[in-house]
């Protein structure tokens, strides 16, 4: 039987064993990444710029948790990383339905590892549920911890009413990551913060003990401007590395108009800080932060598939592609 270098990759994929990256990709020009002086690096030892789309709610948008949504997300609007956002809400989520969830998530990682691409397993939750996210996320390490690509968000946005960071949120995070960390050592991890997962600041003043890790950092453009911008700071002066899983072009609502003054102005903040960035999202709900309009396929979409920010984010993506520039320098078969 004779494989396309695409196939292949998924194939030795899903058998578990490690295949080089696509010559070119981003997991091909940075290897495995690491976090060093409040940075994201890369095996080169160069800072690293991720950028790209989420993925909706797993279980509302499934027929984007295909290979050919990935390959496409890759090939057309040129993502550096996917975050797969599997749902741990509600009662149709990975919570009562592992085995559904695992596959699609399995059916994402492997379309990543394909392309190149690095791949975020987001256990997307607002509420601690620590016992299901264990269980979900070191089953994710024990089949994809040795590759690259993978890294793991345990907690999308911890809500902020009666919330504590250190009673609360950094004790959940001690287990679950202690927990991913008995399996893969290694690869890259991004913790959330109460209030949705903007009070970077505090987290960081008050930081968790391991190696590899980010948090994360989430804003709306409509809704989220300077004040937020200057929690981001906060945390960056006091050493934290910071990556930006989800935002959106409209109000925190997921709806309203697009805010273009407030989007440029986080776009230039994160940029000018090397912060990289995923948008919210790749689904066809009727809502304005939707990327596709309803009804759109899984793949190969047109100019008319694409909501007004999903235009704005395919063109964003594409004028970035490229701008790491430690991927022209990059050493092939890098770990």
């Amino acid at each position: 039987m004779s494989l396309r270098p695409a196939a292949l990759a998924v194939v030795l994929a899903a058998s578990g064993a490690a295949a080089e990256a696509p010559a070119g990709t981003p997991v091909a020009c940075h290897g495995a990444l690491a976090v060093k002086d409040g940075r994201i690096i890369g095996a080169h030892g160069e800072p690293v710029t991720l950028r790209g789309m989420s993925l909706f709610w797993s279980q509302w948008a499934p027929q984007y948790y295909t290979a050919e949504t990935v390959e496409w997300l890759a090939k057309d609007w040129k993502v550096d990383v996917v975050r797969a956002a599997i749902a741990a809400e509600g009662n149709d989520s990975a919570r009562q339905h592992f085995d559904r969830e695992f596959g699609k998530a399995s059916t994402v990682i492997d379309a990543a590892v394909a392309n190149g691409l690095y791949v975020v397993v987001d256990w997307h939750a607002h509420r601690a549920y620590p016992e299901e996210a264990e269980r979900f996320l070191t089953a994710i390490a024990e089949k994809y911890g040795h590759l690259p690509n993978l890294i793991y968000e345990d907690w999308n946005e911890p809500l902020r009413d009666g919330v504590d960071w250190s009673r609360d949120v950094k004790p959940y995070h001690v287990r679950v990551i202690g927990a991913i960390r008995a399996v893969d050592p290694d690869n890259l991890v991004i913790a959330g913060s109460p209030s949705w997962s903007q009070d970077v600041d505090v987290a960081a003043a008050d930081p968790l003990p391991f190696t590899n890790l980010a948090y994360t950092l989430h804003y709306y453009a409509a809704t989220h401007g300077e004040e937020l911008r200057d929690k981001g700071d906060a945390a960056l002066v006091e050493g934290a590395a910071l990556l930006i899983t989800e935002f959106g072009t409209v109000e925190a609502t997921g709806n309203g108009p697009i805010d273009h003054a407030e989007s440029e102005a986080w776009w230039d903040w994160a940029e000018a800080r090397g912060i990289g960035w995923m948008a919210w999202s790749i689904g066809d709900r009727d809502e304005t932060s939707a990327a596709l309009k309803p009804g759109t396929p899984p793949a190969r979409w047109s100019e008319a598939d694409l909501t007004e920010s999903g235009k704005l984010l395919r063109g964003k993506l594409r004028a970035a592609a490229g701008r790491n520039p430690a991927c022209q320098q990059a050493r092939p078969g890098l770990r």
